[in-house]
């Protein structure tokens, strides 16, 4: 087993513990541990930026990255999601003004734009994991809500895991190869069954004894739209990294890179979970 290797692990078996437990706490908790994951993700986008010679409006998207989740846990039990909207509002006309105070040599309009992507990307899409824990029947049905944020974020690790294994055992023609060269069609395949057999798995042993019914149907649909969405997910970010040329987008995590790669498959994952469970009518 490689040094890489183990340090992977020895980083994400307790990774893995807490962010299990911070998706029980729930609450401020989880909101906030996602709002630093969001500043630290949207930072790293930032970076990319800098890279390409675009100056972000990092004061305002960073802040916007911490409050995103905030806002997500605080509107929770308000039907009027107008005040949410209103600060979304006030921090375009902010970035608006202060690009103005910039001049017009200093690109406005990709400035603006970059800020607002990084912050909708390594923020917002996060912090779908706060309103699928928070839904409308979480007060009413907390260890559902505990075990239904719990799932994509075990859909993903599983997926990951399979796709990676079934890659390195079978090889074959390459997914994706101008925008990651090490995946390949096979490790995709692994890691869309070890998705669906994980999320069947995990509808009898916990969603059942919780009293989520989820169908047959329902969570192989569950399984296989989500696992098709983290893998889109680990590509789209990898498009980004190919763009400025880096391997990783940052050094943060020992063994895993930055932030944006060990949550991208996350990005995409916890949306499309989201409104498949309002959809089936479980969150």
């Amino acid at each position: 087993m490689s040094r890489n290797l183990l340090v992977r692990i020895a980083f994400a078996v307790p990774a893995i513990a807490v962010s299990v437990g911070v998706v029980w706490l729930g609450g401020w908790v989880l909101a906030t541990l996602v709002a630093v994951l969001g500043v630290l993700g949207a930072r790293e986008v930032y970076d990319f930026a800098r890279r390409q010679g675009i100056e972000p409006l990092e004061a305002l998207g960073l802040g916007a990255a911490a409050a995103a989740p905030l806002a997500t846990f605080w509107a929770k039990g308000y039907a009027d999601w107008e005040p949410v909207l209103y600060g979304g509002a006030l921090w375009l006309l902010a970035m608006m003004v202060a690009a103005m105070a910039r001049g017009p040599a200093r690109r406005p309009l990709t400035a603006v734009a970059v800020t607002m992507f990084g912050t909708l990307y390594a923020s917002a899409l996060l912090a779908f994991v706060v309103a699928i824990r928070h839904g409308p029947h979480s007060d009413a049905h907390p260890r559902g809500a505990v075990a239904l944020g719990i799932l994509p974020l075990v859909m993903t690790w599983v997926c990951d895991t399979c796709a990676m294994a079934a890659g390195t055992l079978f090889g074959g023609p390459k997914l994706a190869p101008v925008l990651s060269p090490r995946k390949t069609w096979a490790g995709a395949v692994g890691g869309a069954v070890g998705a669906l057999v994980a999320t069947l798995v995990y509808g009898s042993v916990v969603l059942d004894r919780v009293a989520v019914r989820l169908g047959l149907w329902q969570l192989v649909a569950v399984g296989v739209v989500v696992a098709l969405a983290a893998q889109v997910g680990d590509v789209a970010e990898s498009l980004l990294k190919r763009e400025v040329g880096v391997k990783d987008s940052s050094k943060l995590i020992p063994g895993h890179g930055g932030v944006l790669d060990r949550l991208d498959s996350l990005y995409f994952a916890l949306p499309v979970s989201a409104a498949l469970f309002r959809l089936f009518g479980v969150a």
